[in-house]
């Protein structure tokens, strides 16, 4: 007797599925679908206004698809199968959702009243994950490997952009999501501050985590990523590794946008 052994393969880290998004009569996303696969690193690139942040705040849910679906890990985001329906879930729900799913905006969003030590400890505080201790334990630690152990007691206006921008992914990393999102994480810096920041992202990279990343550094795209993909008013037009996608697109206006900023 023949015994046949059936895998299956591993759910994707995040899957977006046929998904578009409307701003009034404006279509922003227009049937997009994404597969990040565990460990691997996504970087979207796109002209300004293709609908790059937009994508993002839909996988975490902070923007409400207007149809498709997303899920993270095998689990639908923002929304439960009730039968053959989905049905919304609450902002509880939606909440705890999103602790799994880390989020570094282009602007920082630190607490400015709050010492960088407190700023990366507080949300691990604030869900029940750690009591204080050690919440400010597991705080000082991420500060360190993002280089900033030494002002873990400065407030975020005594750093610098590029320092604050390292807070923030420090702060992404408290509650040890499954992903993390990086929307522009350099836009607002300074360009000499910008490589400190892509340091830690590198490194994030080189450890095995999730990332889906929307950057205009194209060059720290191609050192870094697994896939790219091109997204142009609202669609993919074009995806695949660094090699295909940056060196030889095959899409007129892939090759067209590389040709404006490479």
């Amino acid at each position: 007797m023949t015994t046949t052994i059936t895998t299956t393969s591993p759910p994707a880290a995040i899957e977006v599925h046929d998904v578009h998004k409307w701003y009034g009569d404006r279509r922003v996303l227009d049937g997009v679908s994404l597969r990040v696969r565990p460990g691997t690193v996504t970087v979207v690139i796109g002209r300004s206004g293709s609908g790059k942040s937009t994508l993002l705040r839909v996988v975490n849910h902070l923007e409400k698809p207007d149809a498709g679906q997303v899920s993270v890990g095998g689990d639908l985001i923002g929304v439960r199968r009730h039968g053959t329906r989905l049905k919304e879930l609450s902002e509880r729900a939606i909440l705890a959702q999103r602790r799994r799913i880390g989020f570094v905006f282009q602007n920082f969003n630190l607490f400015p009243h709050l010492t960088v030590l407190d700023n990366v400890a507080a949300a691990p505080v604030a869900t029940g994950r750690l009591p204080r201790p050690a919440a400010r334990a597991l705080a000082s630690e991420l500060l360190e490997r993002v280089g900033l152990g030494s002002r873990a007691d400065a407030y975020p206006r005594q750093l610098s952009g590029g320092q604050q921008q390292r807070v923030a992914i420090a702060r992404a990393l408290a509650l040890r999501p499954g992903v993390i999102l990086f929307d522009e994480p350099t836009s607002a810096l300074d360009p000499e501050l910008v490589g400190e920041v892509l340091a830690v992202i590198k490194d994030l990279a080189g450890g095995g985590t999730t990332l889906l990343i929307v950057t205009h550094e194209i060059g720290f795209a191609r050192e870094v990523a697994d896939e790219i993909v091109f997204l142009d008013d609202g669609r993919i037009v074009e995806q695949g590794p660094p090699e295909q996608v940056l060196d030889a697109p095959i899409h007129p206006r892939t090759r067209e946008y590389l040709s404006k900023v490479i």
